[in-house]
């Protein structure tokens, strides 16, 4: 897996004025919360922005080079807990990272990509992607990318569990056996013309014997008068 780097500086500033300072300059505020203290910092916002939107960084482990105002920067492997996004422009506001340890099991969840197309669909079924992300235990150094699902032999009727999954080398899927990744249910039928339209139809013969009934019962009156 390759590294990833992000630089920082530890960020005296505290508060939603400085936070919005920082913003306007393009770095961004963050939080690395260890095991018993929090370190504010600030970052370049638009590598972490490039991390986050491309799905890499989510998913990653990432170390941190923080400069305390030493000739070296010291390294901390973190992964990131949360993120605040501006709700109408995008705009990355805010990232929490959680510092590990490189020797601890971690629980992470990370992206499911079906790699081949289902038999089913070729046949004109309907593809039900119904998981898109699935848990895993490893330690921070093997957390893998994402996990590929071959489905090509999936058929109409058919589905693929998490049970189906083969775990990544050093991991262990830890997410229920019995979910449902993706299905492939049978094409749709079109109805047949509802029972309204066969109503109307048979109206009209309706209408028609009545009157057929009428017009014997005014022979029979104009046979009497006679």
């Amino acid at each position: 897996m390759e590294k990833i780097l992000v630089k920082a500086d530890k960020r005296p500033e505290i508060g939603k004025g400085s936070a919005r300072s920082l913003r306007r300059q393009g770095v961004l505020p963050a939080v690395v919360y260890g095991v018993n203290e929090s370190t504010p910092i600030k970052v370049e916002s638009r590598q972490l922005t490039k991390l986050i939107t491309s799905g890499v960084g989510e998913h990653s482990l990432i170390t941190i080079a923080l400069n305390e105002g030493g000739k070296n920067a010291s390294e901390h492997p973190v992964l990131i807990k949360d993120y605040q996004m501006d709700p109408v422009s995008d705009e990355l506001l805010h990232v929490d990272f959680i510092e590990v340890s490189l020797e601890k099991i971690v629980n992470v969840t990370i992206p499911l990509v079906i790699v081949k197309e289902p038999a089913g669909v070729k046949m004109g079924g309907i593809l039900e992607h119904r998981l898109r992300e699935i848990e895993i235990e490893c330690l921070p150094t093997q957390i893998p990318d994402k996990i590929e699902v071959d489905a090509g032999h999936i058929e109409i009727g058919h589905s693929l569990h998490v049970s189906d999954l083969t775990s990544p080398e050093g991991a262990k899927i830890v997410s229920d056996a019995s979910e449902v990744v993706l299905s492939v249910s049978a094409p749709r039928v079109e109805e047949e013309a509802p029972a309204e339209a066969e109503a109307e139809a048979a109206e009209p013969e309706l209408v028609k014997s009545k009157g057929k009934e009428e017009e014997g019962e005014e022979k029979s009156a104009e046979e009497k008068e006679k």
